[in-house]
C-alpha cells in the first residue's frame, strides 16, 4: 500500500501545522463515531477496491502469519479450520484478485494463476526438504499443500487454471520438487503424472529425476518411518501408473511416427529400478544397508497388492516377462566355460534370498510353460548372464514339480538339434541346464549320472547315429575337461557313452585325459565309494568318511536280500584298491560282539565265506574283538580302533603313528596301511582342534615368516610328532625295502599334511632347515629331505607360500621354499646345505628310477639341485657371512678369482656362463648384487637392523671383484679409438640402470617414490665404488667434447637424481665431488685442459644446471681436492668456469658481510644459487638483514613454514619495483631459458605445486600491478587448470602450455636478484586460497 495516496483532510493537519499520524486519527476517530452498520459496509467495500488496486499477489498467496481467522487471505485456507462457505469466500476473493491482476497485466488469468500457484508449492517443497525426509512432507507441511490444493481444484472448477503452465513451472523448481507433492497432484486431479512427465522437455532426465526419488522412497518405507502408510500408497500408485502406461497393449516404441513420452519414461524408469537392483545383488549389498532395504522393498512391488486394480489387465504380464528378460540378459559377463566351473554356487539355497524372492514373485503371474518358453527364446536370440540363467533353472525345478518334465523335454530337443547339426551352443545349454537341475537332489530332477547314462550308454542314445556325432561328443567332453568338476569326471568314465569297438579309440583317448585330469587335481577313480552321490557337484568325500556309509548302506541292502550286494562283488573283483584298503577296514571295525549276531556280524561271516576277506586281515578283526571284550575301547594292531574318551588327542595321535610304524616292518599289514593313514589324518584333526568342514577349506596362500617363525604349542608338539613318525617310517621301512618298494605309504602320509595343517609343517620345517639345520642328526635330515621330494611331487595341489614383506607378490611354490631355507652363509650351513641335498637327489634318483628324467626334475627344487649358473653363484657369494665363512679372506678371494676368470667367463652362456665377455660378466653381477640388496637375504628384518649396503660385509668381496673388473674393461678398449672415447655409446653400467627404472613402477604414491628412491641410491653407491671415469669418461676429444657417458650422466641426474637425491637444489657432496674429481682427470689428458674443462661447464649451465649449483653447495670442501688435482699437473690458474664458481661463492660471502656487497658476477642464475646457499647457512636473525638487501621491505624469517609465504612475496615485490614481470616464474618451459634452468634444478614434485604457489602469493598483493599486465589472465586461467588437474587427479602435465606460448623474463635474467624457488615451493603448504571472485571479474573484463 505504499503507493495509496490520502487526501490532505483525511491525513489531520493539526492546529498547529503539525501533521498527526494514523494511529492519532484513527484513536480519535474510535472516540468520535459510532457503529452504524450502514457505514461498516460501505467502509469494507471501499477496502476491498483499496486492496483490489494495490495488492501484491504474491505475498496475498504466501501470507501465512498473524492469528488465526482475522485477515482475509490465503492463510485462512491453509492454517483454519474454517467452514465450507467462509473457505469458498476466501477463494472467490483471491480469484476475482487474480482476474483484476491478469486483466491489468495483460495476460491469461489461467497463466498468471498457475505461476503463483506453482511459486507457492514451490516454497512448501523447500520448507519441507529441510526435514530428514527428502521424498515426503511433514504434517505441517501436507497441512497446507492441501489447502493450497484445494484452491487450486477452485480455479479449475471455474477455468481460471492453465495446467500446462503449472507443469512448466513445477519442473523449473524440479531440484526441489517433492514427490509425494507429484502424488497428490496426480491424485486429486490437478495434474496427472502423465501430463506432468509429457510437459517435460527432457525425457532421461525426468526418468533419472523419479528414479533418485524412488530410491529414497523405497528407502523410506523399509526404514519404518512415521509416514511409512503414505510412502507405499504412494509407490503402489506409481508402479501402477508405470506399469500400465510402459506396458500398454497398444504401446509400440519402435513405430515411426514421435512416441508419447510416458510409456517411454515408464519402460526407463522401471528398467533402472532393476538394473539397480540387478547390480546391487552382483555386489555382494550389505545386508540392512541402506541399498539393501532399497532392493527389498523394490522387489516387493511384484507382489499383487502393490499392482492393485491393474492386475486384471495385461499390462503386468508383459511387465514380467520383460523384467524376466532384463534379468537374464542384464550384463553378459561371464562365459560357458565360467558356468561349468562355477555353477554348484549357483544353486537355490546358494542364491540370494532377495533374488529367489523375486524370481518366486515373477513365477506367480507365469506360467511353467511360460517360462520355460520364455528362458528358451532368450538363449536363442540374446547373450545371457548365465548366473542368472542357472539360479533361474534351479528355481524353476524346486518351486513347481512339473518343471522337470518341462526342463527334460527341452533339453531332450536341444541334444537333437546339437547332434543333427553339430551345435555347440545347444550342447552347452543343455549340460549346464541338466547339470543345474540335478544340482537340487533327486526330488526336483534326475542325477546327472542317471541322465548321462540314459543319454549315452545305449544304442539309442544321441551319439548312435554316425561316426560324425561320436567325434562330437568327444570332442566336446574332452574340451570341458580342463574346467570340469571331479564329480563329472567319475561320472564320465564310470558310466561311458556306449561306443562301437572300431571307434573305441575315441572313447579311451578321454577316458586317459579325464584321467590326467583328475590325477592332477588329486583325485582317484579307485578311493571312489561304492554308494557314493555322483551327481553331487560338492567336494569329494574323504575315503575314510566315504568308506562308513558304503559300509551302512550294503549292511542296508544286505538285511533286506540276505545276500551279498552286487555292488559290493563287483567292487572286490574290478575295485579292489579302494575295496582292501577303506571299505573292509571300515567294516571290519573292532568293537564287543553281541551274543545275537546281529546284520553286520552275519555279511561279514557271507564275506567271509565267499573269500572276499583277506585271512590275515580276518584274524585280526577277531583278536581285536576279543580284546575289546577284555579291555572295552582298545583296538587291535593295524585297523581302525574307536578311540578311548579317557586318551588326550595327542595321546591317540602318538598311538596311532606307533601303529603305522609297526606295520612298515610287516609285509602282512601293508594292505591296512593306508586305513591307518586315514587313522592318523582323523586323529591329527581332533588334536589341532579342526573340525571336519575345516579339512575341505581351501588356502590360497601361505603367509611365512623365514626370520622369526612361530608355532603355537599344541601345533608344535603335532607338527613335531608328525616328522618324527615320518623319519622312523623312512628308517624302518627301507630296513626291508629299497624305496622304489616301500608302496604309497610315503605319499599318503605326505597328503595328511598337506590339509589345514600344511602351515604349521611348513613353519616347523623352517624353524628346522633355516636355523637349527646344522644341529639335525642324519636319520632327521634323511627324512625331512625326503618329504620334500613328496612335497615337490604334489606342487600342483600345494598353495603358495609368502615368505615376508620382502617377497614377490606371486609367493613362492612350496617346493621352491627350500631355496629360502637352505642357506650357505657360514662352514656349518654349508656343510648342512650340501648333505639335504645331498639326501634329496640320492631319495629321488632311488624312489623314481623307473621314471623319466622329466619326472624326477619335477620332483626336486632348483633350490635342492643347486645347479649354479653364474648368476645363481653370485647370489650365493652375496650371502657368506666373513665371519663365519669357511674360507680364509684369501681363500674366499682367491676362490672368486678363480669362480670369475676361470670357470664363468670362459663357460658358454648356454651352461651359466658368460661367453668370455667381461661386460657381460659385470652385468650380471650388477643385477645380482642390485636383486639382492631388494631382497629378504640381503637385511635381517629385526627392529634394530640397518639397511645399509647390501645388508652384510659379506658382499664387500664382491664389490671388488667388481672393481677389477670395470678397471679391466677400461683398458680393453679399441687402441684405434683414444682412451675413454665411445662414440657410438655411453657405459654400460647405464644401461643397466635405465633398463631396472623402467621396469619399476611409476607414479607419485609413496610406495612407488620410495622403491625407486632406494633403486637410485644402490645406483649411486656402486658409482662411487668404481673409477670416476665412468661418470665422464677417461678424456675428452675436440671433435666430441662431450662424451657419450657424460650425456648417461647428465640424462640420470636431469631425470631420475634431481628427484630422488637432490636436496635444496644439490646432490650430495660424494657423487658431486666423484664427478668432478673424473672431470679434471679426463681433461687433464686433452691437449687444453682448461679450455676443455671450460666448455664441459658451460654447457652444464643448459645440459645439467644441476651440477653446477651442487658445486655451489660444496664447495668450500670441493675446492681444495679440485686446487690439488688441477696443480698438480698445470701451474695455471684454474679455468674460468670454476673461478666463476669461487666468485659466486665469494660474491655471496661478502653479500652476507656488513662491509658493502660487491656486484654479482655473471651468470646472474649461479650468483643468485649462491645467495641462497649462503643465507641458508646464517642464523635465522640474519636473514632479515640480507633481505633488506636485496630492496624486500617485509622482514620475516624464511626458515618459519608460517613466514615463509611473507618472504616469497617480498622477493616478488622486489621484482615489481625494478619493473621485472614475475609471472614468467609460473610459465616454466623447456624452450626458454629461465624454464628450461629452474625445471632442471628443482624437484618436480616442487614444481608441480607452482599452481598452489601462484593463487597463495596472489592474495598478498594489495594492488593490481600484476593483475593488470596483458598476461596475467593467460597465467591465471592456466595456473587454475592445474590447480582442479592436481586437486582431481595429483598430475598437472595435461595442461602444461604450449613451448610457444611461456613468458620470457624480458632481459632481465642477468638481474643479481636470485628467485628462491625451493622457497617458493615449500609455501604451497602454507596458504592455498584461491581468489576465483577477482579471477572471474578479469575474465569477464578480458572477454
Amino acid at each position: 500500500m505504499a503507493g495509496l495516496q490520502v487526501p490532505n483532510s483525511a491525513s489531520g493537519q493539526g492546529p498547529g501545522g503539525r501533521r498527526r499520524s494514523w494511529a492519532e486519527l484513527l484513536a480519535g476517530r474510535l472516540k468520535r463515531q459510532k457503529c452504524n452498520p450502514e457505514r461498516a459496509q460501505k467502509l469494507k467495500d471501499s477496502a476491498v477496491r483499496l486492496l483490489r488496486s494495490h495488492q501484491d499477489l504474491t505475498a496475498l498467496l504466501l501470507e501465512v502469519e498473524g492469528p488465526p481467522c482475522k485477515k482475509l487471505s490465503l492463510s485462512k485456507l491453509i492454517d483454519c479450520d474454517s467452514s465450507e462457505i467462509y473457505a469458498n469466500h476466501s477463494s472467490s476473493f483471491i480469484g476475482s484478485t487474480l482476474q483484476d491482476q491478469a486483466s491489468r497485466l495483460g495476460v491469461p488469468v489461467g497463466v498468471l494463476s498457475a505461476g503463483m500457484v506453482a511459486s507457492s508449492v514451490g516454497q512448501v517443497c523447500t520448507a519441507a526438504a529441510e526435514t530428514s525426509h527428502p521424498v515426503l512432507l511433514t504434517v505441517e507441511q501436507r497441512k497446507k499443500l492441501s489447502s493450497l490444493l484445494e484452491f487450486a481444484q477452485y480455479l479449475l472448477a471455474h477455468s481460471m487454471f492453465s495446467r500446462l503452465s503449472f507443469c512448466q513451472e513445477l519442473w523449473k523448481i524440479q531440484n526441489s520438487l517433492l514427490l509425494e507433492v507429484v502424488w497428490h497432484l496426480h491424485v486429486q486431479g490437478i495434474v496427472s503424472l502423465e501430463e506432468l512427465l509429457e510437459s517435460h522437455p527432457d525425457m532421461h532426465a525426468v526418468g533419472a529425476w523419479l528414479f533418485r526419488n524412488l530410491c529414497c522412497l523405497c528407502e523410506q518405507i523399509e526404514a519404518s518411518c512415521q509416514h511409512a502408510d503414505v510412502a507405499r500408497a504412494m509407490l503402489s500408485d506409481f508402479v501402477q501408473m508405470f506399469v500400465l502406461r510402459g506396458f500398454q497393449k497398444n504401446s509400440d516404441l519402435r513405430r515411426t511416427v514421435e512416441p508419447e513420452k510416458m510409456p517411454q519414461v515408464a519402460v526407463d524408469v522401471l528398467q533402472r529400478m532393476l538394473i539397480f537392483a540387478l547390480d546391487a545383488l552382483a555386489a555382494g549389498v550389505q545386508e540392512e544397508s541402506s541399498t539393501h532395504k532399497t532392493v527389498r522393498c523394490w522387489f516387493g512391488v511384484f507382489s499383487g497388492h502393490m499392482l492393485g486394480s491393474v492386475i486384471s489387465t495385461d499390462s503386468p504380464k508383459r511387465f514380467f516377462s520383460h523384467t524376466l528378460t532384463q534379468i537374464l540378459t542384464h550384463s553378459p559377463l561371464l562365459k560357458a566355460s565360467d558356468a561349468v566351473q562355477m555353477q554348484r554356487e549357483w544353486s537355490f539355497a546358494r542364491t540370494h534370498p532377495l533374488l529367489t524372492a523375486l524370481y518366486r514373485r515373477l513365477f506367480v503371474m507365469l506360467s511353467p510353460e511360460e517360462l520355460v518358453g520364455h528362458l528358451q527364446e532368450v538363449l536363442e536370440t540374446q547373450e545371457v548372464h548365465w548366473q542368472r540363467v542357472l539360479s533361474l533353472v534351479s528355481a524353476l525345478v524346486v518351486c513347481f514339480p512339473e518343471a522337470q518334465q518341462l526342463l527334460g523335454d527341452w533339453v531332450a530337443r536341444l541334444m537333437a538339434q546339437a547332434f543333427e547339426s553339430c551345435q555347440l551352443d545347444s550342447m552347452v545349454t543343455a549340460f549346464l541346464v541338466v547339470r543345474q537341475a540335478a544340482l537340487e537332489g533327486p526330488s526336483a530332477f534326475q542325477s546327472y549320472a542317471d541322465w548321462f547314462k540314459a543319454s549315452f550308454g545305449s544304442t539309442r542314445g544321441y551319439h548312435g547315429c554316425s561316426k560324425k556325432a561320436l567325434v562330437f561328443l568327444f570332442t566336446f567332453l574332452s574340451d570341458l575337461v580342463p574346467f570340469e568338476s571331479p564329480r563329472y569326471l567319475q561320472v564320465h568314465i564310470l558310466h561311458p557313452p556306449l561306443v562301437p569297438s572300431k571307434y573305441r579309440s575315441l572313447l579311451t583317448d578321454y577316458i586317459s585325459l579325464a584321467k590326467t585330469r583328475l590325477a592332477d587335481l588329486k583325485v582317484s577313480i579307485e578311493s571312489m565309494g561304492l554308494y557314493e552321490d555322483l551327481s553331487s557337484a560338492g567336494d569329494i568325500t574323504e575315503p575314510h568318511s566315504q568308506a562308513l556309509q558304503d559300509v551302512e548302506k550294503a549292511i542296508m541292502v544286505f538285511e533286506h536280500t540276505g545276500k551279498i550286494p552286487v555292488t559290493v562283488m563287483e567292487a572286490s573283483i574290478f575295485r579292489r584298491p579302494y575295496y582292501v584298503s577303506h571299505f573292509l577296514p571300515a567294516l571290519l571295525t573292532p568293537r564287543v560282539l553281541p551274543k545275537v549276531p546281529d546284520s553286520r556280524v552275519a555279511f561279514i561271516e557271507s564275506l567271509k565265506r565267499a573269500d572276499k576277506i583277506p585271512p590275515s586281515l580276518y584274524s585280526t578283526y577277531c583278536q581285536a574283538c576279543s580284546a575289546a571284550e577284555e579291555k572295552p575301547g582298545d583296538a587291535a594292531l593295524g585297523v581302525r580302533a574307536e578311540p578311548s574318551s579317557a586318551e588326550e588327542p595327542l595321546e591317540q595321535l602318538t598311538a596311532a603313528l606307533v601303529e603305522l610304524r609297526s606295520s612298515m616292518t610287516d609285509p602282512s599289514q601293508s594292505d591296512v596301511i593306508s586305513a591307518q593313514v586315514a587313522v592318523i589324518s582323523e586323529r591329527l584333526r581332533a588334536a589341532l582342534g579342526h573340525n571336519e568342514d575345516d579339512s575341505s577349506a581351501e588356502i590360497s596362500k601361505i603367509q611365512l615368516s623365514i626370520n622369526a617363525p612361530r608355532l603355537e604349542p599344541r601345533e608344535y608338539t603335532a607338527v613335531d610328532l608328525l616328522l618324527t613318525s615320518f623319519c622312523q617310517n623312512l628308517m624302518a621301512a627301507s630296513s626291508v625295502a629299497p624305496p622304489e618298494r616301500q608302496g604309497p605309504w610315503a605319499t599318503l602320509f605326505m597328503r595328511t599334511m598337506c590339509g589345514c595343517v600344511l602351515p604349521a609343517v611348513l613353519t616347523r620345517l623352517c624353524q628346522l632347515l633355516h636355523h637349527q639345520g646344522p644341529s639335525l642328526s642324519a636319520p632327521h635330515v634323511l627324512g625331512l629331505a625326503a618329504l620334500a621330494v613328496h612335497l615337490g611331487e604334489s606342487r600342483s595341489a600345494l598353495p603358495e607360500v609368502d615368505v615376508g614383506p620382502s617377497a614377490t607378490d606371486a609367493g613362492l611354490p612350496v617346493p621352491a621354499l627350500f631355496d629360502s631355507l637352505l642357506t650357505c652363509r657360514t662352514r656349518d650351513s654349508l656343510l648342512f646345505c650340501l648333505k639335504f641335498c645331498t639326501a634329496a637327489i640320492s631319495y629321488s634318483l632311488c624312489k623314481f628310477s623307473s621314471q623319466s628324467r622329466d619326472i624326477l626334475h619335477s620332483c626336486l627344487s632348483p633350490g635342492l639341485i643347486k645347479k649354479l649358473t653364474y648368476q645363481d653363484w653370485l647370489h650365493l657369494e652375496l650371502e657368506i657371512q666373513p665371519e663365519a665363512d669357511a674360507l680364509s679372506d684369501t681363500e674366499r678371494q682367491d676362490f672368486h678369482q678363480w669362480a670369475i676368470y676361470e670357470h664363468f667367463l670362459p663357460k658358454s652362456s648356454a651352461s651359466g656362463g658368460c661367453d668370455g665377455d667381461l661386460e657381460a660378466a659385470c652385468t650380471v653381477l650388477v643385477n645380482a648384487l642390485m636383486d639382492f640388496h631388494h631382497s629378504s637375504r640381503s637385511y635381517d628384518h629385526s627392529e634394530n637392523s640397518n639397511l645399509v649396503f647390501g645388508g652384510r660385509t659379506g658382499n664387500e668381496d664382491i664389490i671388488s671383484r667388481l672393481q677389477e673388473m670395470v678397471a679391466d674393461l677400461e683398458l680393453q678398449q679399441d687402441p684405434s679409438v683414444p682412451l675413454g672415447h665411445t662414440p657410438s655409446q655411453g657405459h654400460f653400467l647405464f644401461g643397466i640402470f635405465c633398463r631396472r627404472l623402467q621396469a619399476l613402477t611409476s607414479g607419485w604414491n609413496v610406495a612407488a617414490r620410495l622403491q625407486r628412491q632406494r633403486e637410485l641410491l644402490m645406483y649411486k653407491r656402486i658409482l662411487l665404488r668404481l673409477p670416476s671415469s665412468v661418470l665422464c669418461g677417461s678424456s675428452f676429444q675436440a671433435e666430441q667434447p662431450i662424451t657419450a657417458r657424460c650425456e648417461q650422466f647428465f640424462h640420470l641426474v636431469n631425470s631420475e637424481m634431481r628427484n630422488f637425491c637432490s636436496h635444496g637444489g644439490a646432490l650430495t657432496q660424494d657423487i658431486t665431488a666423484h664427478f668432478f674429481r673424473g672431470l679434471l682427470n679426463a681433461c687433464l689428458r686433452s691437449r687444453d685442459p682448461s679450455l676443455t674443462v671450460d666448455f664441459i661447464l658451460a654447457k652444464c649451465q643448459t645440459k645439467c644446471p644441476l651440477i653446477l649449483t651442487s658445486a655451489l653447495l660444496w664447495w668450500p670442501s670441493l675446492e681444495p681436492v679440485l686446487l690439488c688435482q688441477w696443480r698438480r699437473h698445470c701451474q695455471s690458474p684454474l679455468p674460468r668456469e670454476l673461478q666463476k664458481l669461487q666468485e659466486g661463492r665469494q660474491f655471496a660471502s661478502d653479500f652476507l658481510s656488513p662491509d658493502a656487497a660487491s656486484p654479482a658476477p655473471n651468470p646472474a642464475w649461479l650468483s643468485a644459487a649462491a645467495l641462497h646457499f649462503a643465507i641458508q647457512q646464517v642464523r635465522e636473525e640474519n636473514i632479515r638483514k640480507q633481505l633488506t638487501k636485496l630492496d624486500c621491505e617485509r622482514e620475516e624469517s624464511a626458515t618459519d613454514p608460517s613466514k615463509a609465504l611473507d618472504v616469497c612475496a617480498a622477493v616478488l615485490e622486489c621484482l615489481e619495483k625494478r619493473k621485472i614481470s614475475w609471472l614468467a616464474l609460473f610459465q616454466l618451459t623447456e624452450s626458454d631459458r629461465l624454464g628450461r634452468l629452474l625445471l632442471r634444478v628443482a624437484p618436480d614434485q616442487h614444481t608441480r605445486l607452482l599452481p598452489f604457489t601462484f593463487y597463495s602469493l596472489l592474495s598478498c598483493f594489495h594492488d593490481d600491478a600484476a593483475i593488470r599486465e596483458e598476461a596475467f589472465l593467460h597465467v591465471a586461467v592456466d595456473m587454475y587448470l592445474r590447480l582442479v588437474q592436481l586437486f582431481v587427479a595429483g598430475d598437472t602435465s595435461t595442461v602444461s602450455p604450449p613451448a610457444g606460448r611461456s613468458l620470457e623474463l624480458q632481459g632481465q635474467a642477468g638481474q643479481p636478484c636470485g628467485i628462491d624457488n625451493k622457497s617458493s615451493s615449500f609455501s604451497a603448504a602454507v596458504n592455498t586460497s584461491v581468489p576465483e571472485k577477482e579471477l572471474l571479474t578479469h575474465s569477464r573484463a578480458a572477454g
